[in-house]
C-alpha cells in the first residue's frame, strides 16, 4: 500500500518559534506511536520559513484527516493560531512505487 505525505510550508514569527517547535515535538510523539512520521526543515535563505513533511501509511490515517485524540486536536489548533500555513499545506501526495513503474 502506498504511503501518503503532506509538504506544508509554514511561516513562523520569530517570537512564536520556541512554542511552535515544542508543539511539533509533542505531535511527533503521537505520530511515532502510530507509525507516522513528521519531519521539519528550515529554509536556508529565510529563517522564518519552514516546511513540515507529515507521512502516514494510509490516507485515512494521515494527520490531515485522521480522527485524533483531543490533546492532538488542541495542539493542532494552537499551531494554527501561532503560524501561517500555505494555502496548499494539507494537499495529500500519494507515493508512487518506482519499482512497479519500471516493471510496467
Amino acid at each position: 500500500m502506498p504511503k501518503v505525505l503532506t509538504a506544508s510550508r509554514v511561516r513562523v514569527p520569530a517570537q512564536a518559534e520556541t512554542e511552535y517547535l515544542a508543539i511539533l515535538r509533542e505531535l511527533c510523539q503521537f505520530a511515532d506511536a502510530r507509525g507516522q512520521k513528521i519531519w521539519l526543515f528550515r529554509n536556508a535563505k529565510d529563517p522564518r520559513l519552514f516546511i513540515e513533511f507529515s507521512e502516514s501509511p494510509t490516507e485515512m490515517s494521515h494527520r490531515a484527516q485522521a480522527s485524533r485524540l483531543p490533546e492532538e486536536i488542541r495542539l493542532e489548533k494552537r499551531l494554527q493560531g501561532l503560524v501561517t500555513y500555505a494555502p496548499d499545506a494539507w494537499d495529500l501526495w500519494t507515493e508512487v512505487s518506482l519499482a512497479a513503474a519500471a516493471e510496467a
